[in-house]
């Protein structure tokens, strides 16, 4: 059931960084989930990447993330006895993991907090990632 856990969370991962993407390209979002994970992680490193450097460290951190936060949640139900194909315990998860975003992720990768540094609405865009993300994770833990 973890190994389904950890699937179902690499794929959600890769519908969210892909519609994170998208919005981006659009300029719809003011940026992109892959670009902030690979910035933390060449600035953490003190090196300088080219743009597809970041993107290659960049899908690889997330995807690893969301391969961890799908497992995570699966060890979660366990530990506790709880269904784990609860569409509320799944929304409250990963309400939890969107607050998580804001208050931990971003500010340490450098975006301040809420990510203001990337623009005013990005507790906006996580949100709506986030639920991207819950969703997909619903569907793909049905069917994987």
């Amino acid at each position: 059931m973890i190994i389904k856990g950890i699937g179902a969370g690499i794929l959600a991962g890769i519908l969210m960084g892909l519609v994170s993407e998208v919005l981006f390209r659009m300029r719809l979002f003011k940026s992109s989930l892959i670009l902030i994970d690979s910035e933390f992680f060449f600035r953490a490193i003190k090196i300088k990447s080219g743009f597809v450097g970041h993107y290659i460290i960049g899908t690889i951190i997330h995807l690893i993330t969301s391969g961890v936060f799908g497992g995570i949640y699966i060890i979660g139900t366990i530990l506790v006895s709880l269904n784990a194909y609860s569409v509320l315990l799944i929304a409250i998860y990963f309400f939890i993991l969107w607050l998580s975003m804001l208050f931990i992720a971003l500010p340490v990768a450098g975006q301040g907090l809420m990510g203001r540094k990337a623009g005013p609405f990005t507790w906006f865009e996580q949100l709506v990632l986030h639920c991207v993300f819950g969703i997909g994770y619903f569907i793909f833990l049905q069917i994987v």
